[in-house]
């Protein structure tokens, strides 16, 4: 899998929606990216056994609950959403504020977010993504390494991430912001093969 830029135009989510597919298209600062092929069956075992764990560890409370691909809106203000210019689409998130979440994905930055990494997309979810979600004010982002074996763990402080936290797969790790959310790497690891 791999993300390419589909062209050298400035975009916004009117055209956005003009031409985006259901998975795999996003635009971070006007600038739209494809990926191609879709994931691979290993990213989508680990997204679902995370999906999974978060589920029932936020079953019965107000949090919402998501994986890919569901449009996620980064707007820089009170933009109406079609000249909105980042649209993502994390691999698992979760949000606390109901109020965020529409018929067409959610508007506003998430509480946490996976990102799960892969060869070809790695640095742009290293780069980009990583640069958007700062900028939007997302408070815990983590990007899963399948291949290392490990998270690299991004919390806000003001308005800018410290330093990250690399963890091994190994035992359980609380989400920050969701401390009722705790992964178990065991699980996960066991999707790896």
């Amino acid at each position: 899998m791999s993300v390419t830029t589909r062209d050298t135009q400035y975009h916004t989510y009117a055209d956005y929606l003009t031409w985006s597919r259901t998975s795999g298209d996003e635009l971070i600062d006007g600038t739209a990216y494809v990926r191609e092929p879709s994931p691979t069956s290993t990213h989508q075992m680990i997204v679902l056994e995370l999906g999974v764990q978060v589920k029932k560890a936020l079953k019965g409370t107000s949090w919402r609950y998501f994986i890919a691909p569901l449009d996620v809106r980064l707007p820089r203000a009170t933009e109406r959403d079609e000249d909105v210019d980042t649209v993502v689409q994390p691999d698992v998130f979760i949000t606390r504020d109901p109020q965020k979440v529409d018929s067409r994905g959610l508007r506003g930055a998430p509480d946490w977010i996976v990102e799960v990494l892969s060869p070809g997309t790695a640095r742009y979810d290293q780069k980009k993504k990583l640069a958007a979600y700062e900028r939007a004010g997302v408070p815990e982002v983590w990007l899963l390494n399948s291949r290392a074996r490990t998270v690299t763990i991004y919390g806000l402080s003001g308005d800018a991430y410290e330093p990250p936290r690399v963890l091994k797969l190994e035992g359980r790790t609380a989400v920050g912001v969701a401390p009722e959310v705790v992964i178990d790497w065991d699980a996960v690891v066991a999707e790896l093969g």
